[in-house]
C-alpha cells in the first residue's frame, strides 16, 4: 500500500527527487573537474572548462544560432497554431478529425524517419543546409506542441463573451486582442515555451539537415562527443542548467509563472 503521510512518506519523496535530480547534479559537479577527462571524484575543483566554453567560437556561435532558431520556431508555429486551434475548437466542420490528426502527425513520426525525410525532401527543392529549411522542419516538429496547448485553453472559451464585445462594436480585431487572446494566454505562453524548448534541444532530426553553417548546439554537443572525451561538454551543459535556473527565478519575480501558466490574476 502506497504510503503518502508520515516519515514513509518523506523518506519515498526524498528518494523520488534524489533520483530525479541525480543525473543534473553529477553534470553539474564533473563540469568543475580539473583533470583533462571526465572523472568523479576529482582531484581539484577549477573552472577552466567554462573558461574553454568562451574560448570556443562554435559553441557560443551554436548557442546563439540555437537560441534565434527555437525563438523563430516557436513564434511562428503559435502563430499557426492560435487560428488554428480556435477553428478546431469552435466550429464542427467536414474533415475536422483528420486536419487535427495531421497538425499532430509528427509527434506520431520518429525523429530520425523525420530527418531523412526532410533530407531527401529540402535536396529535392534545392533548400538542403539552409537556414529557411532548418525553420520550416522544426516549426513542423514544435507546431504538435503549440496546437495542444493553445486548444486546451479555447475549447473551454465562452463564445458569448465574443458576441458581447461585437455586439457593443467591438472590431473582431479588438475583440480578439481584448477579449479572446487573454482568456487563451495561459495556453499560448505553455505552448510557446514548450515549443521553444522542444526546438532549442532537438537533436536527431536536426542532424540529417544541419550544415557547417546552421550547426545547432545540441548538433554541436553531439559532434564534440564524437571526437573528444574531455569535459567539455558537461561544462556547456551545467552552464545550460544554470541559465535555465536564472531564467525561471527572474521569470517568476518580474511575472509570476503562476499568472503565466495558470492565468491566475488575469482578469
Amino acid at each position: 500500500m502506497f504510503v503518502r503521510n508520515g516519515p514513509i512518506g518523506l523518506a519515498f519523496h526524498a528518494l523520488f527527487v534524489a533520483f530525479i535530480l541525480a543525473p543534473l547534479i553529477m553534470v553539474c559537479a564533473v563540469a568543475f573537474t580539473s583533470e583533462g577527462f571526465i572523472s568523479l571524484p576529482t582531484n581539484g575543483l577549477s573552472l577552466r572548462w567554462f573558461q574553454a566554453i568562451l574560448d570556443n567560437p562554435r559553441f557560443i556561435h551554436a548557442f546563439m544560432f540555437s537560441l534565434g532558431l527555437g525563438l523563430i520556431s516557436a513564434t511562428l508555429a503559435m502563430l499557426f497554431a492560435i487560428p488554428s486551434s480556435l477553428a478546431i475548437a469552435r466550429f464542427r466542420f467536414p474533415g475536422r478529425d483528420a486536419l487535427m490528426a495531421f497538425f499532430l502527425s509528427p509527434l506520431m513520426i520518429p525523429h530520425v524517419v523525420l530527418g531523412l525525410a526532410f533530407l531527401r525532401f529540402f535536396t529535392s527543392i534545392g533548400v538542403a543546409g539552409t537556414y529557411f529549411g532548418l525553420v520550416v522542419a522544426h516549426i513542423i516538429v514544435v507546431m504538435p506542441y503549440a496546437l495542444r496547448l493553445v486548444l486546451a485553453s479555447a475549447t473551454g472559451l465562452d463564445p458569448s463573451l465574443e458576441r458581447a464585445a461585437l455586439s457593443l462594436g467591438a472590431s473582431p480585431w479588438t475583440t480578439f486582442r481584448r477579449i479572446v487572446l487573454p482568456l487563451i494566454m495561459p495556453g499560448v505562453v505553455s505552448g510557446w515555451v514548450i515549443a521553444f524548448i522542444t526546438s532549442f534541444d532537438e537533436l536527431t532530426m536536426s542532424i540529417f539537415i544541419a550544415s557547417p553553417s546552421t550547426t545547432t548546439l545540441p548538433v554541436r554537443i553531439f559532434l564534440q562527443i564524437e571526437d573528444t572525451i574531455d569535459p567539455l561538454v558537461t561544462a556547456v551543459s551545467a552552464a545550460l542548467i544554470y541559465l535555465t535556473i536564472i531564467a525561471i527565478f527572474i521569470l517568476d519575480r518580474t511575472v509570476g509563472l503562476e499568472k503565466l501558466f495558470v492565468g491566475k490574476g488575469n482578469t
